[in-house]
């Protein structure tokens, strides 16, 4: 059986009035054609709503179980045109977001867009580099933050912050105490790096820095995630260099320090496809420019 919204919006207005005259009034029709609507809606319920007298009108019970129905739809469907309308303005929805190692930056992004789209629910998932463009080609994910730039006829990519190098160091080590660390002094070291194949573009990018100063990394052990290549630090089996964005990541027991010489910017940047269709992806998109914007205000 289909009922006629319109009907059941008439005959909530009779119900809350009980008298046909005001009702139609608060309506701007006729009388005539309000009870001529009211008998129909009965006629295809197959139920008197409404007990009728010269004097008095009174819902029956089964009026006032269709009262009660009534209403519950009509919010429901309130709340489903809003829901509905919120979607196709990308205010509304999901968006599920792949993370690499700057956490901080991420979360400032996260908490500007939380506050301004708060109805949108937000999945995150911490990746690799590697990981996150195979999620994003698989549409897995709708917005990846990535260490290597993508502009190709699938994927699109814009920087979202960028920093430098820093090394990290056991805090017993003999060079904790220089304010600088000459490249030269590490070429003995073992270093703890992550596999090339989790984020080659960033490790070529270590690996030819270093490479360029005369220094050849003696690699000992490796570890996928930049916090574990710290924690691995801590526990003094070697030393490592990480995006400088981790030194907010305050493990007891070792020492961020500066490289003296110059070090390579090292961006990051936030990933999606060409193809995207999510209309919420545009409003992050705008929330992560407004915050790479200001962060380039203040650094000047």
């Amino acid at each position: 059986m289909k009922i006629d919204i319109r009907k059941m919006r008439y005959f909530m207005m009779v119900a809350e009035e009980l008298n046909f005259s005001r009702a139609a009034e608060r309506l701007r029709m006729a009388q005539p054609p309000l009870s001529q609507e009211i008998r129909k809606l009965e006629e295809e319920l197959g139920v008197q709503l409404f007990h009728r007298t010269k004097r008095m009108v009174e819902l029956t019970d089964a009026g006032k179980i269709f009262l009660q129905g009534s209403r519950q739809t009509l919010i429901q469907l309130e709340k489903t045109i809003h829901e509905t309308q919120l979607a196709a303005e990308g205010k509304n929805g999901s968006l599920i977001i792949g993370f690499v190692d700057s956490t901080e930056i991420v979360i400032k992004i996260l908490n500007k867009f939380r506050a301004r789209f708060p109805q949108v629910h937000l999945t995150l998932r911490e990746m690799t580099t590697e990981q996150q463009l195979a999620a994003l080609y698989e549409k897995q994910i709708h917005i990846g933050f990535i260490r290597s730039e993508q502009n190709n006829e699938t994927l699109a990519s814009e920087i979202c912050f960028e920093e430098s190098l820093r090394l990290v160091l056991h805090q017993d080590h003999p060079l904790v105490s220089l304010p600088e660390i000459p490249l030269q002094l590490l070429a003995d070291e073992p270093f703890i790096m992550f596999p090339r194949h989790f984020g080659p573009h960033f490790y070529d990018l270590i690996i030819s820095y270093f490479w360029d100063h005369g220094v050849s990394l003696n690699v000992v052990q490796e570890a996928i995630q930049m916090q574990t290549i710290v924690n691995l630090v801590a526990t003094g089996m070697g030393v490592s260099v990480v995006p400088s964005s981790m030194e907010s990541y305050n493990r007891p027991g070792v020492i961020y320090k500066k490289i003296k010489e110059t070090t390579p910017k090292i961006n990051l940047y936030v990933g999606w496809r060409q193809d995207e269709k999510s209309s919420v992806v545009p409003h992050f998109l705008t929330i992560v420019r407004e915050h790479y914007s200001m962060s380039q205000m203040n650094d000047q």
